[in-house]
């Protein structure tokens, strides 16, 4: 397996564990039977953070649509360089990044964490073609 894709491997991971802190504070807000039902506007809130890392796994899930083919692209190429695999490990600690200062809810932070994630899918653009 390339590093690009263990780097991959672990961004889908994140992504797809993400949603459990979220809906154990729906479960303790709402109780269980609440938790399962279906959304209403009149359902009691959840806590602020869940709120939060609600929307930054909404987000790391639109974006893995962009670095998963970019990854998977570069891997039919047969492209594996330094520069690629520096730019998948930007990519995963800046999604960790990302979930973690939007789940505390640090708006500057979060933002920066996102441009170090989009600018590393730039560089792996730009490999793709020979660029970088």
């Amino acid at each position: 397996m390339s590093r690009e894709l263990m780097w991959l491997t672990l961004t889908v991971a994140l992504t797809g564990l993400l949603w459990i802190p979220y809906i154990l504070d729906r479960v303790i807000v709402r109780g269980l039977i609440g938790s399962m039902a279906n959304p209403s506007r009149n359902d009691k809130p959840q806590s602020a953070w869940a709120q939060r890392l609600y929307f930054a796994h909404t987000n790391a899930v639109e974006n893995l649509v962009i670095f998963a083919p970019l990854v998977l692209i570069l891997d039919a190429q047969g492209v594996s360089t330094p520069t690629t695999a520096i730019a998948c490990a930007t990519y995963f600690w800046a999604r960790v990044a990302h979930a973690a200062v939007y789940t505390m809810g640090i708006p500057v932070l979060r933002t920066l964490a996102f441009t170090v994630g989009f600018a590393a899918q730039v560089v792996m653009f730009l490999a793709i073609f020979g660029k970088a």
